[in-house]
């Protein structure tokens, strides 16, 4: 059994990019290599080395709108014997909003997929960011959501949400396109009422419900991690202390981690994403 690290090592894989989806083989091509350099995406000119190698990294976990690209490389990600869960965002908005993710059924085909390879217990389904507008209000998320819970309940145990919040960036280009942008966050009455709604629709389908930096107090959504440091220990019998990301948002629980990807690198070409 090998000596524990002080610092437990999680690589994120990516809040900045949909590497999955897109940089696939340049992940393999780092992990093969044993080491990644990693850009500081405020100072480009400082960058650092993060070992990938087995001995170097307690898990990883990846971010994506569409892994498909990458799953062909999962059986090599797991002969290195490298713990690993996804989190997948699908949300089933309009093609205005979301210009080149995938649709609901090619969704639902790539969760069952994933699910058969390593068990829904390692997919976790984010609903994120939810975002109002006239077409989008409270009733189409309340029955949006529950549509796709009915769905993606087979293929993943957790979903995750979180509400839009309002970055320079995404604001400029949803004004662009008519939407006014602060009321896209909606309002904290707006915000406990669909948590309600969802919280009840996720109990119907078998799933566990939590939210992600969010500032409403809901009796009956808690408060959770995208990164989850108890889900890594649960899964893959690790014994990872918890360290909250102080590279994240105040309100932010997630486990503490070392993110490999690079901002404007993204293809899905959302109007509300911080990281374009």
């Amino acid at each position: 059994m090998r000596e524990r690290r002080k610092k437990p090592v999680i690589v994120s894989v990516s809040r900045r990019c949909d590497v999955p989806a897109f940089q696939g083989q340049w992940f393999m091509e780092q992990l093969r290599r044993g080491a990644v350099e990693v850009r500081n995406p405020f100072r480009p000119g400082q960058s650092r080395q993060v070992g990938l190698r087995r001995g170097e990294v307690d898990a990883f976990v990846f971010w994506s709108r569409d892994p498909r690209p990458f799953l062909r490389h999962l059986p090599e990600v797991e002969r290195g014997g490298h713990p690993y869960y996804f989190l997948l965002t699908v949300t089933g908005y309009p093609r205005f909003l979301e210009p080149a993710v995938p649709g609901v059924d090619e969704a639902v085909s790539f969760f069952r997929e994933l699910a058969a390879r390593c068990t829904r217990r390692r997919v976790v389904w984010r609903y994120d960011p939810v975002l109002f507008t006239p077409e989008l209000d409270s009733r189409f998320h309340s029955d949006n959501f529950s549509r796709l819970a009915g769905l993606l309940a087979p293929f993943a145990f957790r979903a995750i949400v979180s509400f839009f919040d309002p970055y320079r960036k995404a604001l400029r280009r949803l004004r662009k396109a008519g939407i006014d942008g602060e009321a896209a966050a909606g309002t904290t009455g707006q915000h406990r009422d669909l948590l309600a709604r969802f919280a009840a629709s996720a109990a119907d389908a078998g799933l566990e419900i939590q939210t992600c930096a969010e500032t409403v107090d809901s009796p009956v959504v808690p408060r959770g991690k995208c990164i989850d440091d108890a889900l890594l220990n649960d899964r893959f019998g690790l014994e990872l202390p918890y360290r909250k990301d102080p590279a994240q948002r105040r309100l932010c629980l997630c486990q503490q981690s070392v993110d490999i990807g690079a901002y404007g690198a993204c293809g899905h070409g959302c109007l509300y994403c911080y990281a374009r």
